[in-house]
């Protein structure tokens, strides 16, 4: 690969890298998951690439970094609303509590869904 080459390669990983950072901030994982394939296409052309310029790859890994403490942020707050939405389930079905006496007690959370019809 000719430097030339490597170098628009590399540009284009750079620029690859932007939009993901976008759409990362913007919330877009519909997004991000179309920039991983063509970032795997692009980074494959840049592994032939030995004569890269140095400063270009330390902004690249800078870059990708950077995306990936995002991608990791975006995970945890994923996580988080799950776990916090199993919590709301759980709650539904019964709730825990202490009595006066300070043993556990379970109150049930049955919800009847039925249709009530008066004339």
């Amino acid at each position: 690969m000719s430097n030339d080459a490597s170098e628009r390669a590399m540009r284009a990983v750079a620029a690859l890298l932007d939009r993901e950072r976008a759409a990362l901030l913007a919330g877009d994982l519909g997004a991000v998951a179309a920039i991983a394939e063509d970032k795997e296409a692009l980074l494959a052309r840049l592994v032939p690439a030995a004569e890269a310029d140095p400063a270009l790859l330390g902004t690249l890994r800078e870059k990708a970094a950077g995306n990936q403490e995002l991608l990791d942020a975006a995970l945890h707050g994923i996580r988080r609303v799950s776990e916090r939405l199993a919590a709301y389930r759980r709650v539904r079905r019964a709730m825990e509590t202490y009595d006066p006496q300070g043993r556990k007690a379970t109150i049930p959370g049955d919800v009847a869904h039925r249709l009530e019809r008066r004339a």
